[in-house]
């Protein structure tokens, strides 16, 4: 007998049938306690959501143990029956949910966890301190089922820190005596941060010893052999102070040795889980994100695949920070970037500590002719609402530089919001509401809301459109013969797939010119911009060791207390904004046009639907529908299935542009690393500037730009290779010729009767949801404002 996990696998995990069999009374109040951040009205659309999805998987996994006893014993089962079976345990075992990340992300001291120390309604659990430093890693943070609050710290493995600690003895060791520059030269924070890294984890004068020495040496800290260290704790104030050592950033104690833990170096990452939330709905995780990176290839790396899974970003800036300033402007390039190569939709700038107010000089410098200011209050208030008209406008000019005109992001009307935790905690001028806490929460809110309206509409029509098949399987006797001819839908479809390529080309094209002129652009500019990367307003004064870190990590270098360098982004920047309008208009959902990708697909999708109409109407079709539904929808499921890939793509096609320019330039980095002795800050510098010129005069650019165009070319060949491979073997599904392609099966008649059901409530439920809605706004409109705070 054929063996059946080749192509079923191991089945649903046991646990679903588990949920199954649990006490109602038990599900319901676990249930519940899942929609406890949600006000009624949400709570109810989120409930029934919910149940359409249970009763879904519930129908999903009955069938899908019929059919495994019905074709259990065979010798020979037929691939019809083994695709069928997969795309059930596939869509059995699809994760309700995939979460929403919504990263934070500002630079020191700008408020990100005094943020979602408010979101989380716990003060302090994030450590917070003013303008220094607090978080050095990435956080995140979200609720879930557990009854505890939990943290777990990952570390680097064996292999991460030995590249890390390679690099760190190379940036500290000097073979050669410097000469004139020793009494110029001073610490700068690249030798500093390594320094201080090394007596961490191994003890004062570990900076002396070589890496070989290291290896042999003893760390300070224990090290779990697992690299995760799992803390747990009944009381939120408790995990707080069990995980504030990992954290913080460490600092020395005043007799110059390493304070609390000694793994510090090592930490990764964190992952905080509370217990479900009254204010946080479980699927949605906030990411606490450092503005610059990190030396560790892992822990950068790391960084910019964070950033690029958000689906939302909030660039977070104090109120006294948020006018002019590199880091600020560095922040907001950086999450553009996310929505040209990652997941990111939405973009808001979110300004802290608004609370903060010196009334006589607002006073003074407020213009003539407005309505008279009488309170704190009221300055506060004013200065927020024109803060938000200023930086919306901003903000939105910057984001039409960068992205197509009909962004979704554009027609927003929330670009920016004017938060206090301090006023939200202690209020003394403003409501909660003013606060803007319940709004970021609200936000949160409507976007699970959204997407899991979604998520079960698409669940719920992918199943029923299997259980239609499933059921037909016992029919094919009833259905006339010509509804098994399918060889003009065959030719149909590869004439289809033709066009699709074709246009895919042209939607590809639109890219070549800008391309060209960013290269060109490049040509003329790049001696002036890599110039500018190389210039520091102390002269080489601290310069030397962090241009040799620059070089260690070819080309880039990231420093928690200092902007990112980056020279390889730096030189492509000109490309890169010749590109972005047309990258971003490549990529984005709406209208189909010459140069947009997903709409071409879905044009793809709704002519192979309506081709299939129409031959189930000529050829007899309308006698049984089960099959032209079927093959409807499982167009639906497989198109729709290429977005995710498509998207997947699309990161390294932008930054082939970068890798292409960081690869060429490689032998110049690792020249000028090695460059010790006397003026060695100015030698690096010769080495690079000789090594670009050299590498520019020999065509850098022009490969960069061939090597964009080649990873276009793959995302299309891939596409190709997906649509005609899924519809070949649909549509193999549609005919009775081959080697016994069906045969009888379990009767599911029940199971389909019942998805027929759950699939007509879609609607219901949707139209409940914006009833409720409406209900709601209403009832809002004629409630009292609350009080205004006021001192005692």
């Amino acid at each position: 007998m054929e063996d059946m996990d080749d192509f079923v696998g191991p089945g649903p995990h046991s646990g679903d049938d588990d949920v199954f069999k649990e006490p109602m009374k038990k599900r319901r109040r676990s249930l519940d306690q899942r929609f406890r951040a949600f006000p009624p009205v949400e709570q109810s659309a989120f409930k029934e959501y919910e149940k359409l999805e249970s009763r879904t998987r519930r129908v999903l996994s009955n069938t899908y143990q019929k059919l495994i006893q019905s074709v259990f014993l065979d010798d020979n089962i037929p691939n019809g029956v083994k695709y069928l079976i997969n795309r059930l345990l596939a869509l059995i075992e699809k994760p309700s949910l995939d979460p929403i990340y919504i990263g934070l992300f500002g630079s020191t001291g700008a408020g990100k966890s005094s943020l979602i120390n408010a979101i989380i309604q716990q003060a302090m659990f994030l450590p917070v301190s003013g303008e220094s430093i607090c978080t050095s890693c990435i956080v995140q943070v979200s609720s879930g089922c557990c009854e505890q609050y939990e943290a777990k710290i990952h570390l680097l493995s064996d292999q991460e820190w030995k590249e890390e600690l390679k690099n760190l003895t190379k940036l500290l060791h000097r073979t050669e005596d410097l000469g004139e520059e020793v009494d110029t030269w001073d610490r700068d924070d690249a030798v500093e941060e390594a320094i201080w890294k090394l007596q961490m984890f191994y003890g004062n004068g570990a900076e002396r010893k070589s890496y070989e020495e290291l290896l042999r040496a003893k760390p300070k800290g224990k090290i779990p052999t697992s690299r995760i260290i799992t803390l747990k704790a009944e009381e939120a104030e408790e995990l707080s102070v069990k995980l504030d050592p990992y954290i913080r950033t460490q600092r020395r104690d005043l007799a110059g040795e390493p304070t609390e833990t000694q793994i510090w170096p090592l930490i990764k990452h964190v992952e905080v889980t509370l217990p479900r939330s009254e204010l946080i709905p479980e699927g949605v995780v906030l990411v606490d994100i450092p503005g610059t990176g990190d030396f560790n290839s892992k822990r950068d790396e790391m960084w910019k695949k964070t950033i690029d899974k958000c689906s939302v970003i909030w660039v977070i800036s104090d109120i006294e920070r948020i006018s002019g300033g590199r880091a600020h402007e560095d922040l907001l390039n950086e999450s553009i970037k996310a929505c040209q190569r990652g997941f990111c939709r939405d973009i808001a700038l979110v300004v802290t500590k608004t609370d903060k107010l010196h009334l006589p000089e607002y006073l003074r410098e407020r213009k003539v002719g407005n309505q008279a200011i009488s309170s704190q209050r009221e300055a506060v208030l004013e200065r927020n609402d024109l803060i938000k008209l200023q930086r919306s406008r901003i903000l939105k000019e910057k984001l039409k530089r960068k992205l197509p005109t009909d962004s979704k992001v554009l027609k927003t009307s929330d670009l920016v919001y004017t938060v206090s935790a301090q006023e939200y905690w202690q209020p003394a001028l403003l409501t909660e509401e003013e606060t803007e806490i319940p709004r970021l929460r609200g936000y949160i809110r409507k976007r699970l809301l959204d997407k899991k309206k979604t998520m079960v509409t698409k669940y719920v029509t992918e199943a029923f459109g299997l259980l239609l098949l499933t059921d037909s399987f016992n029919c094919m006797e009833h259905l006339p013969n010509e509804y098994l001819h399918m060889s003009g839908l065959r030719r149909f479809v590869e004439e289809k797939i033709q066009l699709l390529e074709k246009a895919i080309d042209q939607c590809f094209a639109h890219i070549e010119q800008p391309l060209q002129e960013g290269v060109r652009n490049a040509r003329t500019s790049y001696r002036r911009i890599l110039g500018a990367c190389l210039v520091r307003s102390r002269g080489n004064q601290g310069f030397h060791q962090t241009l040799k870190a620059v070089c260690l990590k070819n080309g880039i270098y990231a420093s928690r207390t200092l902007a990112r360098i980056d020279l390889n982004e730096a030189i492509t920047q000109p490309i890169y904004d010749q590109i972005d309008p047309v990258f971003g208009g490549i990529f984005r959902a709406g209208k189909p046009t010459g140069s947009t990708l997903l709409p071409h697909i879905e044009a793809f999708k709704h002519s192979l639907q309506e081709k299939m109409m129409e031959m189930g109407v000529r050829n007899g079709w309308k006698y049984d529908s089960y099959k032209k539904s079927f093959l409807i929808q499982e167009i639906s499921a497989i198109l729709g299935g290429l977005e995710d890939y498509i998207f997947r793509k699309k990161r390294k096609i932008y930054e082939s542009l970068t890798t292409s320019v960081q690869n060429d330039l490689k032998p110049c980095y690792e020249e000028a690393a090695q460059i010790t002795g006397k003026k060695a800050c100015e030698r690096m510098k010769d080495v690079i500037r000789r090594g670009v010129d050299r590498q520019v005069a020999e065509g850098m650019f022009e490969r960069a730009q061939e090597r964009m165009q080649h990873q276009f070319q793959q995302l299309k060949n891939g596409i190709s290779e997906k649509v005609k491979g899924s519809i070949t073997t649909m549509l193999t599904l549609a005919s009775s010729q081959g080697d016994g392609l069906y045969k009888e099966l379990a009767d599911v008649k029940s199971e389909y009767k019942e998805m027929e059901k759950l699939h007509r409530s879609l609607r219901e439920v949707a139209e409940n949801a914006v009833l409720r809605r409406g209900m709601q706004d209403f009832l809002l409109k004629m409630s009292p404002s609350k009080a205004v705070p006021h001192k005692e």
